[in-house]
């Protein structure tokens, strides 16, 4: 009889466990404005004050692989929140409509992206991260986000951009970029404007940036996602190594940040 009341209390111990960490994973819907934003929020199993990661997403939207990346960080003991850029219910269903959206946050909306960054930060500290504590990275387009928002010297401790968009500054700002900044980088990304490596070197050293750019030899685009496949050519592609060598410099990036 002991034995199988140990076993019951086993059983619902684990079961308990598997219930918590499935609630603690789930859509989250936040605003900018008048604008309703999803996103998919992460907290770390112990309860209390914690780092948040803010996690902006490619050029298609939120997709498995920020999600992904928000368990891992989660497991890690952080807060962790895959952001919504475009908007609730706003995907788009292929390239075309990807680019123009991309351009439009970019370029045209540029202000607006960084109100929907600053919206993200509003909500995992509202969900219990520390708000002295925050980091923004992002993957693509959300890699851009990520630059502009040290760019912008939002309230966070750094960035880290994964083949993110390596564009000018749209406001030529010329103030010290006070969060500190890794940049992910493959070396044969053909999706950058030529001497774009050049052009934000100089602008980190001219802002007086506490920067780090690595990086990585035969090596595309996207090469984190492993939806991108593996053909070179093509521009884009997934790196299981570099993909691997990245990650690691995050985390090393994260435990510097955060004093950890």
């Amino acid at each position: 009889m002991k034995k199988l009341q140990s076993l019951i209390i086993v059983s619902f111990l684990l079961f308990s466990f598997c219930a918590c960490a499935q609630n603690n994973a789930h859509d989250i819907i936040y605003k900018q404005g008048n604008s309703e934003l999803q996103g998919y929020l992460r907290k770390p199993a112990k309860a209390g004050k914690a780092p948040g990661i803010v996690i902006l997403h490619a050029w298609m939207g939120l997709t498995d692989h920020e999600k992904n990346t928000a368990d891992r960080l989660s497991a890690l003991g952080y807060y962790a929140l895959a952001a919504d850029v475009y908007g609730k219910g706003v995907r788009p269903a292929n390239a075309s409509e990807a680019g123009k959206l991309a351009h439009q946050y970019e370029v045209d909306d540029y202000t607006i992206y960084i109100a929907r960054i600053q919206a993200a930060i509003d909500e995992i500290i509202k969900q219990g991260a520390d708000p002295n504590n925050i980091v923004v990275i992002g993957y693509c387009f959300g890699g851009f986000g990520a630059i502009e928002a040290a760019r912008s010297n939002l309230a966070i401790k750094g960035i880290v951009s994964f083949h993110g968009g390596l564009l000018k500054d749209p406001t030529g700002a010329t103030s010290a970029i006070k969060p500190k900044v890794l940049i992910l980088h493959g070396n044969d990304d053909p999706t950058q404007p030529k001497n774009a490596d050049i052009d934000i070197r100089n602008e980190m050293e001219a802002r007086n940036a506490d920067y780090q750019m690595m990086y990585f030899g035969h090596t595309v685009h996207s090469f984190t996602d492993k939806t991108a496949g593996n053909d070179m050519s093509k521009g884009v592609a997934y790196n299981a190594s570099s993909d691997k060598r990245s990650w690691q410099y995050m985390l090393d990036f994260l435990k510097e940040v955060f004093n950890k």
